[in-house]
């Protein structure tokens, strides 16, 4: 074949009156029985969704918004070998199959309000199988390609793109053919497939419930190829790690991504993504070359029971003490009580080791301001480190106010002086990009 193009025009015809389908359905019988017109040639596209449905990819899911988000995030994990980029609530991520999308194919559209869709576990085998089932019931002998809608980079929308085929030539090369001025092609590769999947959903559509449809008109070339092949090697891909524009933006990002989240989902922390953070905040710039900052993370339950528990106490005994109203105690105990909520706690504290002790009190009292300073550098390095690894936090100072009973539970040198409490976890109300900066009109000051 020297060109993939149907000279003769294509057809492209929808095949209505399809069911809804569940677990368990014959697939290929309900498309044999909607369409017993197709002919030898044409190409049957489905869309994935169906196929999923069929072969039993739908996981039961919450309807609760929240919680229904956040095994959502879950699932997109569980079905990729790696996040390639995150934008806001968007993750691209690489699944098992080789193919780099949105959310893993995981999907909640066109679904039951209590469950989600999964990709088919091997498109192209499911297309095969679809393939011979539909020679099987009409005596036919089509092609087959399963779709899945993906957004493409630099480019608005989206579009059907084949990740299942069989019974084509899934790409057409070019290469050493001559165009019509003599010039030989050395490149140019048509992912014919594809072609087909997004002209296939100009008649399928999102909410016509027309999950298939027939191409009609192309001379068909089966080399045994599957969608598997459309997958780029990595050693051709040239944007797998990312381009200096999206390093440059993510680094401009790092700080306004950081917010205080005060409610968490009920979902893990990845213990490494913390403990990189925790080394990150280290960094910080310290007076004389030393480390006046440790954290501890109270990952003991019961521990961390006990001591949000008494310091609760102790703080409505002093705010008490110092003649605050009943109404101002429980407001300011609530603000403490988000502590309760997260999924982990880091208690940072400065110790003043290395601390010069200047007989001056002028030049002792810079020397503990330049610690003070060190330790508040290091907490914020900590908030931005975790919102870098996608976790949400949120530093409460109820620590600073009760030292004592801080250290006695936690069995710490009185030398210890805590910074305050960081909560984190997982955003209960799922992940949110960066804030705007902050208006420099009030806050930059020039002379």
């Amino acid at each position: 074949m020297n060109d993939h193009a149907a000279t003769g025009g294509l057809d492209i015809l929808p095949v209505p009156g399809l069911p809804e389908f569940r677990s368990g359905d014959d697939l290929a019988g309900a498309i044999a029985a909607a369409a017993p017109w197709l002919r030898t040639g044409d190409v049957v596209v489905v869309t994935s969704k169906v196929v999923s449905k069929a072969e039993g990819r739908l996981v039961t899911a919450p309807t609760d918004p929240t919680e229904r988000e956040a095994l959502r995030r879950q699932l997109v994990l569980d079905e990729s070998v790696r996040v390639v980029a995150g934008f806001r609530q968007t993750l691209i991520t690489e699944t098992r199959l080789g193919i780099v999308q949105a959310a893993s194919g995981v999907d909640a559209s066109n679904v039951a309000p209590g469950e989600l869709a999964l990709l088919p576990l091997d498109p192209d085998s499911s297309a095969g199988a679809i393939r011979a089932r539909l020679g099987e019931l009409l005596g036919v002998t089509v092609a087959v390609v399963i779709t899945d809608t993906m957004g493409r980079a630099w480019r608005i929308g989206q579009t059907d793109a084949a990740i299942g085929s069989a019974g084509l030539s899934v790409v057409h090369r070019y290469a050493g053919q001559l165009d019509e001025h003599g010039n030989e092609l050395v490149v140019t590769e048509v992912a014919v497939a594809d072609e087909i999947a997004a002209a296939a959903d100009l008649v399928k559509g999102k909410l016509g419930a027309t999950p298939v449809a027939v191409v009609r008109g192309l001379t068909l070339v089966d080399d045994g190829s599957t969608a598997r092949d459309l997958v780029r090697p990595v050693d051709e891909d040239l944007f797998r790690l990312g381009t200096t524009e999206a390093l440059a933006q993510g680094r401009r990002e790092a700080v306004l991504l950081r917010r205080s989240v005060r409610s968490y989902a009920d979902t893990e922390v990845d213990e490494q993504a913390l403990r990189r953070a925790v080394g990150a905040a280290l960094t910080a710039p310290a007076p004389h070359h030393t480390r006046p900052v440790r954290f501890v993370w109270v990952r003991d339950r019961a521990v961390r029971a006990k001591l949000l528990d008494q310091m609760r106490e102790r703080w409505q005994v002093d705010l008490r003490a110092d003649g605050f109203t009943e109404d101002v105690v429980r407001r300011r105990i609530r603000r403490g009580d988000l502590l309760y909520g997260a999924t982990e706690l880091v208690l940072p504290f400065l110790v003043r080791e290395g601390a010069h002790d200047y007989p001056d009190e002028r030049r002792r009292q810079a020397e503990l301001t330049m610690f003070t300073v060190a330790g508040g550098a290091a907490v914020q390095g900590l908030l931005v480190a975790l919102a870098a690894e996608d976790l949400a936090s949120c530093w409460v100072s109820s620590t600073i106010f009760c030292p004592d009973t801080v250290r006695e539970v936690l069995d710490l040198p009185e030398t210890w002086e805590p910074l305050g409490a960081v909560a984190v976890g997982h955003p209960a109300d799922g992940v949110r990009g960066p804030r705007p900066p902050a208006s420099i009109q009030d806050g930059l000051v020039l002379r």
